[in-house]
C-alpha cells in the first residue's frame, strides 16, 4: 500500500461519537435490523479512550427513552443513582439569603426522573451494544467527512496518529482510516467538529434561529455522611449570575455521599470578562452552599457546552447519506434542563429511518427525510415545541424570562405576546467591548483551596491529558485578530470564558502575549462558540486525548 492509499473499512452504518444518542441509536438499529431480516454491520467510533470518559451532564434523567429501549427491564436495572425524592428551587442572594419557591410548575418539575451519572449511563449502554453485536472503536477521532462525486456523505476519515507539533511523522505514526458507510450518523455532542462542517456545507441552518449556547461547569464532591440524601435535587437562581446573565446553579445528591454541584452560564452575556469557572466558585461562597461542602473533598471537575436555542434553532436533520442526532442537532429542552432522553430518542428515530432506507436501498435525502417526519410525529417533537421560546424569553433578563416561561406553560409555548416563534440571536454578538466601566465581578473572589479552587486545581481534577507534541487542536484562523485586535477591543475574553485556562495572557519582556495551553482543554468547545470574532476553530485532538471522567 503506498503512502497516499489509505486503508478503507466498509460498513453499513457508522455512528460518529459514543454518547447516549449514538449508543441508543445503534442498539435500536441492530435490533430493528434483526427483526426485519437485515444483516447490517453497525459501528460506533468514539474519540475518548473508553465510552463515558468524555461524557458529562448534571444529570437528572427522564427514563422515558430507556423504558422504550429496554421494555423488559425493571426501572431498578438502569444505572441510576436514585429517584428524585426531594426537589427544591431557590433564589439566592450574595448576602447569604435563600428564598425557596413555593411551587414548581409541572412542566419544569423533575417528578418521575432519576439522578444519574452520564458517564455511568453511557458505559452501561456501551456494554449493552457490545453484548448485542454492535462494534465500538475507541479511541478514534473523526478528522474529516468523506463525500462522493455528487456530494453525498459516504463516511469519515479518522485522524492520523503520531504527528508532532511541526506536522512531521513520529516513529509511532499511524495513518487514519477511511470508514465508508451507506449512512453516517453524527452524534458528536455540542458543536461537533464534523457536524459543524456538515451544517455549513449544506446550509442546514437556513431559515432557522441561530443556535445559542450555554456552558455548564461542574464539580463532584465527597461530603460527610448525612449532608445530602441520594435523590435530592435543587436548582438556584440569583447569586451569582444575577438578573442579566442567563443560567443558574444545580446541586444533586448521589449515592455514597457524593454531591454534584454545577452552574450553567448562558453564552450570550455582555461583559467580556465573565468567567463561568469563577461563577461556580462564587456560587460556593454562598453560606448555604458553603455549609453543604464544609469538610467535603473535591473529586472531579469538568465542563460542557449545551445547545440552548430550542426547537427553532435545530438544524435540518438530514442530508444525502447523513443524519444529525443528539446535542449535535440541538435535542435539548432548556425549560426542563434535560437532553439525555431526547438525545436517545433522536438516535432511535434515526435508526427507524435507516431501516426504511435499507429496505428501499435508497440513502439519499429524499429517503432520509423520513427522519424529520418521524420526529414530528413523536413525543420528542411535542416536548421541544412546547419549550420553543424558553431561552429567547431571557433576552430581557431573568425575571422576564421566568415569567415568560411560566406563561408558556399555559399558552402552548407562546409566552409573552403570544408569539409562535420568538427570534433568536447569535450569543457571541451580544458581547460588548471592554471599557473602563467594565465591571470586574471577581475582585473579591479568593481561592481558599478548601471550598473554592483556581482553574489549575480544577483542571487537575478533570484528569485531562494531551500529548503536547502534536499539532494543537485549537486552530486560530487569523492570529492577527486574536493577538492584536481582540486584545485591544475585548481584552482577550478567551482567558475568561475558557473554564480550563487554555488561553492565558502572560508577560514576556515587558510585553503581554496570549499563550495557548491546549493540553488543558476539557473539550467543552466554549472558545469555538464564544470568541467574538469566531476565529477559534476547535477540532479533535489525537485519539484518546482529553479528560478522563468516571462519574460525571
Amino acid at each position: 500500500m503506498t503512502q497516499n492509499q489509505r486503508e478503507e473499512l466498509p460498513i453499513d452504518v457508522l455512528f460518529v461519537g459514543g454518547g447516549a444518542a449514538s449508543l441508543a441509536g445503534a442498539l435500536h438499529l441492530n435490533r430493528q435490523a434483526k427483526e426485519n431480516n437485515l444483516d447490517l454491520e453497525i459501528a460506533i467510533i468514539e474519540k475518548a479512550n473508553e465510552i463515558g470518559s468524555h461524557s458529562l451532564s448534571g444529570a437528572v434523567v427522564d427514563p422515558r427513552s430507556l423504558i422504550e429501549l429496554f421494555p423488559d427491564l425493571d426501572i431498578n436495572s438502569f444505572p441510576f443513582e436514585a429517584p428524585v425524592k426531594t426537589e427544591r428551587m431557590y433564589f439566592l442572594h450574595k448576602s447569604g439569603f435563600k428564598l425557596g419557591f413555593p411551587y414548581i410548575p409541572k412542566g419544569m418539575s423533575h417528578h418521575g426522573c432519576y439522578v444519574a451519572s452520564l458517564g455511568k449511563l453511557t458505559r452501561w449502554l456501551g456494554e449493552k451494544c457490545e453484548e448485542e453485536g454492535v462494534d465500538i472503536f475507541c479511541p478514534f477521532s473523526g478528522d474529516e467527512v468523506l463525500y462522493d462525486e455528487n456530494d453525498c456523505v459516504v463516511g469519515i476519515r479518522t485522524r492520523d496518529r503520531g504527528i508532532d507539533k511541526n506536522g512531521d511523522q513520529k516513529p509511532n505514526y499511524e495513518q487514519g482510516v477511511d470508514i465508508k458507510a451507506k449512512v453516517t450518523v453524527f452524534g458528536e455532542g455540542t458543536r461537533g467538529s464534523l457536524s459543524k462542517q456538515l451544517i455549513s456545507k449544506f446550509d442546514l441552518m437556513k431559515d432557522k434561529n441561530p443556535q445559542v449556547w450555554a456552558v455548564g461547569v461542574k464539580e463532584l464532591w465527597k461530603v460527610p455522611e448525612g449532608t445530602i440524601d441520594p435523590g435530592y435535587v435543587a436548582h438556584t437562581l440569583g447569586h451569582p449570575l444575577g438578573n442579566k446573565i442567563f443560567g443558574g446553579g444545580f446541586i444533586y445528591g448521589m449515592q455514597n455521599n457524593i454531591l454534584d454541584i454545577g452552574l450553567v452560564t448562558g453564552l450570550d452575556y455582555n461583559n467580556p470578562t465573565i468567567d463561568p469557572h469563577h461563577e461556580l466558585q462564587l456560587l460556593k461562597t454562598h453560606s448555604w452552599v458553603k455549609n453543604l461542602l464544609k469538610d467535603g473533598e473535591l473529586l472531579s471537575y469538568g465542563a460542557k457546552s449545551l445547545p440552548e436555542g430550542g426547537y427553532f434553532s435545530m438544524p435540518k436533520l438530514f442530508t444525502n447519506g447523513a443524519l444529525l442526532i443528539g446535542d449535535s442537532a440541538g435535542f435539548l429542552n432548556g425549560m426542563r434542563l434535560k437532553g439525555i432522553h431526547l438525545a436517545m430518542k433522536s438516535g432511535m428515530l434515526a435508526a427507524e429511518t435507516i431501516i426504511d432506507a435499507f429496505k428501499e436501498n435508497d440513502f439519499k435525502e429524499k429517503s432520509l427525510s423520513n427522519y424529520e417526519k418521524k420526529f414530528k410525529a413523536s413525543w420528542a417533537h411535542k416536548e421541544l415545541y412546547k419549550a420553543r421560546n424558553f431561552h429567547q424569553g431571557f433576552k430581557k433578563g431573568a425575571l422576564f424570562g421566568m415569567l415568560n416561561a411560566g406563561l408558556a406553560l399555559y399558552t402552548g409555548g407562546r409566552g409573552f405576546g403570544f408569539i409562535d416563534r420568538m427570534e433568536g440571536h447569535e450569543g457571541h454578538l451580544e458581547m460588548q467591548k471592554k471599557t473602563k466601566q467594565t465591571i470586574n465581578r471577581y475582585k473579591d473572589l479568593k481561592f481558599d483551596g478548601k471550598i473554592t479552587f483556581d482553574k489549575a486545581t480544577d483542571v487537575y481534577h478533570s484528569a485531562t491529558k494531551h500529548d503536547e507534541d502534536q499539532v494543537p487542536h485549537l486552530k486560530i484562523i487569523d492570529p492577527t485578530i486574536c493577538f492584536d485586535k481582540c486584545k485591544e477591543e475585548y481584552g482577550n475574553p478567551c482567558q475568561y470564558f475558557c473554564p480550563a485556562s487554555v488561553y492565558e495572557v502572560v508577560e514576556e519582556n515587558d510585553n503581554e502575549r496570549l499563550q495557548i495551553n491546549f493540553s488543558n482543554c476539557v473539550h467543552c468547545k466554549t472558545c469555538d462558540i464564544m470568541d467574538p470574532y469566531q476565529t477559534i476553530n476547535w477540532v479533535t485532538p489525537e485519539s484518546g486525548d482529553g479528560p478522563a471522567w468516571k462519574n460525571m
